[in-house]
């Protein structure tokens, strides 16, 4: 799918395996859509809105998302790989742990994981982050629950 300077609306859909490679989209927004399984390459997808979204096993790499607001979604065995998102804002998302249905003790259990990503005044509100990888990311201003990862540290 190419779009340019598109205004995009999807609402109780299910394009679970869709693949976004190449596209700029400012005004869009995903409610109620099982994006399960999709792919998000080499895209601008800054100032979207996720809204009850199931990304389980989603791959997103090389993407700006920057300014985006994440809520109430599904985010298990995800991989985000080279992503710029500045200021994004992850609120009651899903990310895998022990106590949920993603986790099987076999070893097919894969949390989140942030490589190379810049979260740069990123926040995430009312999730929960243990098991969650960071590598080599941007964590300046990063905040979890309001409060600075910078603080969080110290402790």
């Amino acid at each position: 799918m190419t779009m340019t300077n598109e205004k995009m609306e999807i609402h109780m859909a299910d394009i679970s395996g869709s693949v976004f490679k190449d596209v700029r989209a400012e005004e869009l927004q995903f409610d109620n859509v099982s994006l399960a399984k999709t792919q998000i390459n080499n895209a601008n997808m800054s100032g979207i809105a996720i809204n009850d979204v199931n990304g389980a096993k989603s791959n997103i790499t090389n993407a700006n998302l920057s300014q985006i607001t994440i809520q109430h979604a599904n985010l298990s065995h995800a991989v985000i790989d080279h992503v710029h998102l500045f200021g994004t804002e992850f609120s009651h998302v899903v990310l895998p742990q022990e106590c949920d249905g993603n986790y099987n003790p076999e070893g097919n259990y894969k949390p989140i994981s942030f490589q190379q990503c810049d979260l740069t005044k990123t926040q995430f509100n009312q999730c929960n982050l243990s098991n969650v990888e960071l590598t080599d990311c941007d964590i300046r201003g990063l905040k979890i629950n309001g409060v600075l990862i910078e603080e969080l540290l110290r402790k």
